[in-house]
């Protein structure tokens, strides 16, 4: 894979994570027009059922309110498996990620996982994301 082809991915990676961080707005930069979500744990429904930017964008800006001083941040090497189909960037990235916010007690709570973007056409069309084992399943509650 060529360079260009990996900065892509990672780029991808951080935009994905910036969304998250509350910049909403990339949703319909970032997101294929529809999608799938597949985070597969007790709490994340909503998520799963999200097929849309502007629903997932709503969702994000929601859960915000809910966690104070949510933060996520990339954490090791991004594994980028990409290829240029019809001249756009499709395939796959990972990378683990940390998670953090502030509980009612004033602690600092902390959750890592792995996320897996699939990438069509040069925009992230499925996403397998995978929180912490036992402990992740209390994050999304």
């Amino acid at each position: 894979m060529n360079e260009e082809l990996r900065r892509f991915g990672v780029e991808a990676y951080e935009r994905w994570t910036a969304m998250w961080n509350g910049e909403t707005g990339l949703a319909a930069e970032i997101m294929a027009p529809e999608f799938t979500l597949r985070y597969a744990q007790a709490g994340t429904e909503a998520f799963d059922e999200a097929r849309e930017p502007e629903q997932l964008a709503g969702l994000i800006a929601g859960w915000h309110g809910r966690r104070s001083g949510l933060r996520f941040r990339s954490e090791g090497v991004a594994v980028v498996d990409l290829a240029l189909v019809d001249g756009l960037p499709s395939g796959v990235v990972a990378r683990p990620y940390l998670a953090e916010f502030t509980d009612e007690q004033g602690g600092t709570v902390a959750r890592s996982g792995t996320d897996t973007l699939r990438i069509t056409a040069g925009r992230i069309s499925e996403v397998w994301s995978v929180s912490s084992g036992a402990a992740g399943r209390t994050f999304y509650r």
